[in-house]
């Protein structure tokens, strides 16, 4: 079985909470708190086991609140490996407002680090034997919008793949710099990438004109409700939203990246794998707060939609 590898350079302790109303100065109290290992790529390895796969799972860690992560973390079947670093983990926090189905997620900035408590990571990639390395998520202050690129270069020249769910800067120095498996922006992250709007008919051939550019072999661009876009070089795939009741949008597009990683280290064409990818991220959206999807959900749902297709 293809070995996975994720990758969490901005993890986060996600807590999230219920409240009827959200105001301005008075206090707004909270119900339902749930709270949950997170950032990107700690959010794809919880799905990837949920699937019932294996990964392992590299991450920065430091003050009280990297503590605490490691110890959530600990209970979930993941090889898992902390790299120190000075500044604590950040802590997000997000609000689901029950009297108008609004969610308000707030999201800090996270940990500066130096380029020495970056090195073990570089070092420790460099000597990993994994044929896929996810790296999902923002990158920490002091972290330079090439890193990714780096690591890009690093896993390719081990013969692996790179998937990257990024955004901002160093989304642009990687689709402008690297030669990766798979990038999966939102359109949002697209749009800001070009410069421009799309529309959705857009979509598709801009995306496949960065696969052409070598960028990525696939690009995977998510619509939120109105689906999502697969471009290669030579193919374009347009799929419609899974519709199901809608109680969060947190972690869906690493639940998405880890559903297609998890379906093509099954030996899956990429085809079922971006389906697969879609009913993790809509699975993910009928859970509460930062949950996540369940396996019978993504399994249901991908049935449903393989049978609309």
């Amino acid at each position: 079985m293809p070995k996975i590898l994720c990758l969490a350079l901005n993890p986060a302790i996600d807590i999230s909470s219920d409240a009827e109303v959200v105001r301005h100065t008075h206090k707004t109290r909270t119900h339902n708190q749930q709270q949950f290992p997170g950032g990107g790529g700690i959010n794809v390895a919880r799905v990837i086991v949920t699937l019932g796969g294996t990964c392992e799972l590299m991450f920065l860690s430091g003050g009280a609140t990297g503590e605490l992560l490691e110890a959530m973390l600990k209970p979930l079947p993941i090889v898992e490996r902390a790299f120190k670093i000075h500044d604590p983990v950040r802590v997000a926090f997000a609000v689901h407002e029950t009297s108008t189905n609004l969610e308000y997620r707030f999201v800090p900035e996270g940990p500066l680090v130096s380029e020495a408590e970056l090195a073990p990571v570089f070092e420790a990639i460099e000597t990993s034997d994994a044929d896929y390395v996810v790296a999902s998520g923002s990158l920490p202050r002091g972290a330079p919008d090439d890193t990714y690129v780096r690591l890009a270069e690093i896993v390719a020249k081990a013969g692996a793949r790179f998937v990257l769910d990024t955004s901002g800067a160093p989304l642009a120095e990687a689709l402008s710099k690297s030669k990766m498996f798979l990038v999966k922006p939102s359109l949002g992250e697209f749009e800001a990438f070009l410069g421009r709007k799309l529309s959705h008919d857009e979509v598709g051939a801009a995306a496949q004109a960065y696969a052409r550019s070598g960028a990525a072999q696939y690009i995977a661009v998510t619509l939120g409700g109105d689906g999502a876009v697969l471009a290669s070089a030579d193919q374009i795939i347009r799929l419609p939203a899974i519709e199901v009741p809608v109680n969060s949008a947190t972690g869906a597009g690493d639940s998405f990246v880890a559903g297609m990683v998890w379906s093509l280290a099954q030996g899956n064409t990429i085809e079922d794998a971006f389906l697969f990818g879609q009913a993790a991220g809509a699975a993910t959206v009928m859970t509460a707060g930062t949950e996540l999807c369940r396996r019978q959900d993504v399994s249901d749902l991908f049935e449903r939609a393989r049978a609309a297709v």
